[in-house]
């Protein structure tokens, strides 16, 4: 099978379209990021709402299905992936999948006035951070370069590097999936997001080859054909399910301002990692170039730690019903005309009928 070859020099007027290019992927990835920005809120909304009436997804429930307010957030979201799964195809993933930063400086303000998860002075130099990384990588990225072909990405999909690089992702989503999620999903929020991480770096591969696909296709070199081009489709919807449902778990379940910029800063790592073992995209550019691209990556994934740092986790909820009074408490008791003093787990006897008034704090 004929490998794929990119020529190391092009003309100038190949140079213009494939800038053009470049600048219609930033385009669509900036607009993808709004949109899925403000689907976090709206998918937030509508969680919460479900898990006051029924079974909160964290737990397994699937209430939010029949909530307005997480379709509407579904929607959005669906329009920011078109968007960003269009970009895929005019630009490289290294360029495109680094703006996904954008989305979380829009997460951040609507919660802020949304869903009140305040926004600090800290978050906002956060947000900065991930504008200034995201406009260096734009600046130095590489042009895209499409090859002819779904035959063509089928081959750089069956390299041993990448072939490796996917049994690991899927041993890992496995182990991940079966042993960590059903025992500390709950509590750590690592879980859910690496799950989604992994998951997505494939989803996005897969994605970018049936983008290119269908591009090829409307320019009149039909892939249909090729059964290459239905193994990827199945590989991006398979992918997209397990993403969707783990990513509505971490968002139950944890805070969105720290879901937004974990999952940006994992998802972006091993999408770019995959990305420069299928693609090669770093292939022929300069050592200043990627220098400057890995300082802007860097720059970005600072700005989401700042932000990440300045906001609170959610409290998972309480399934009891009473919660306990504080140890540092002291409290006086008078009933079963007894009067005592207690601190902290002290114990009564179970026929003592009491009233409990606090007294104070220390």
């Amino acid at each position: 099978m004929e490998a794929l070859q990119f020529a190391g020099e092009m003309p100038v007027i190949r140079r213009s379209l494939l800038l053009d290019d470049n600048l219609k992927g930033v385009v669509l990835a900036v607009v993808s990021s709004a949109f899925i920005g403000a689907s976090f809120i709206f998918k937030k909304k509508g969680l919460k709402r479900a898990g006051s009436s029924g079974a909160r997804a964290g737990v397994g429930g699937y209430s939010y299905l029949l909530q307005p307010l997480w379709w509407i957030g579904m929607i959005t979201m669906i329009v920011g992936e078109v968007a960003n799964f269009i970009a895929y195809i005019f630009a490289p993933a290294v360029l495109v999948t680094p703006l996904g930063a954008l989305s979380i400086i829009v997460s951040a303000v609507l919660a802020h006035f949304i869903l009140r998860e305040r926004l600090q002075k800290m978050g906002v130099l956060g947000c900065i951070l991930c504008i200034v990384g995201s406009t260096v990588i734009v600046l130095h990225a590489p042009a895209e370069r499409t090859p002819s072909s779904v035959e063509q990405i089928w081959y750089l999909a069956v390299q041993p590097a990448f072939l490796l690089y996917t049994v690991a992702a899927i041993a890992v989503s496995l182990v991940l999936m079966m042993h960590c999620s059903p025992r500390c999903g709950q509590t750590n929020i690592m879980v859910y997001l690496s799950i989604c991480s992994i998951i997505g770096s494939l989803t996005v591969m897969s994605i970018k080859a049936i983008g290119i696909a269908i591009k090829l296709t409307l320019e009149g070199i039909n892939q249909a054909g090729y059964f290459q081009t239905w193994i990827f489709a199945m590989v991006a919807v398979t992918c997209i399910i397990i993403q969707l449902n783990y990513l509505n778990k971490a968002l139950d379940t944890f805070n969105t301002a720290i879901v937004s910029p974990i999952y940006y800063a994992m998802f972006t790592t091993l999408t770019i990692l995959a990305s420069a073992i299928m693609f090669k995209d770093w292939s022929g550019q300069s050592a200043s170039n990627i220098a400057s691209e890995i300082c802007g990556f860097v720059t970005v994934i600072s700005g989401t730690t700042v932000l990440h740092s300045t906001r609170g986790q959610d409290q998972p909820p309480n399934a009891d019903l009473y919660t306990p009074l504080s140890s540092k408490i002291f409290w006086h008791t008078q009933g079963n005309s007894e009067l005592g003093k207690h601190k902290g787990d002290d114990l009564l006897s179970g026929d003592f009928v009491a009233v409990v008034r606090q007294d104070h704090f220390i």
